[in-house]
């Protein structure tokens, strides 16, 4: 499909593909904080008054993500940026009930070109996605570069020159793209049709008049 598989004694780039990275979660609202006294549970606003540093225990799992850092950084950067990669469905929920070629199609195709937050990424037992899967530009790792490149033999792939050019644009979309809440233009009654498939979304004062 749309991978390359490059030895492991080849550089890491933007593209690059990694199974079993970390992933660290935890509530800045339940910090566990190690000391020589023992644990305690903290708040990150209050740990944060100190300027010293503090030992934390947080969860971390393995995930699969891939290289957001542009090749010029991933060679001499202190740190390398990545994107994690979970399966479409998961990522793209107007997916969740499309079982046709048809349907399939016109959302990788036409949806990607609006939805600015994911990248797709096909099937390749080759790679190992067994599913369709996708780039979720809102999830990114932060991880220390040497201690990355060590980690290479966890590289599953990179994306061929095709994919990784359309990736690098996505992603330089994404980061760039201006917010704005799309529903601010529409009338009542177009903004009616608008809520009942996002009732979480808040009118501007004019359209309440």
């Amino acid at each position: 499909m749309i991978y390359d598989f490059p030895d492991t004694s080849k550089p890491i780039r933007q593209g690059d593909i990694f199974m079993g990275l970390p992933r660290i979660d935890f509530s800045l609202n339940n910090i566990l904080v190690i000391s020589e006294v023992g644990q305690r549970i903290a708040k990150w606003v209050d740990i944060s008054q100190n300027d010293e540093p503090v030992n934390i225990i947080v969860s971390a799992r393995p995930v699969a993500a891939i290289v957001a850092t542009q090749d010029c950084d991933s060679i001499r950067s202190r740190e390398i940026t990545l994107c994690e990669i979970r399966g479409f469905r998961d990522v793209e929920k107007k997916s969740k009930d499309i079982s046709s070629p048809k349907r399939w199609k016109d959302l990788i195709t036409q949806h990607a070109r609006i939805n600015q937050k994911w990248f797709y990424l096909p099937p390749d037992d080759k790679i190992g996605f067994s599913e369709k899967m996708a780039v979720d530009f809102m999830v990114t790792l932060r991880l220390p570069r040497v201690e990355l490149e060590e980690l290479r033999d966890h590289r599953i792939g990179r994306l061929n020159p095709t994919a990784d050019e359309h990736f690098r644009e996505r992603i330089s979309e994404f980061f760039r793209r201006y917010p704005y809440d799309e529903w601010y233009p529409l009338d009542r009654d177009e903004l009616n049709a608008y809520l009942k498939d996002y009732p979480e979304v808040k009118p501007f004062p004019w359209q309440n008049a």
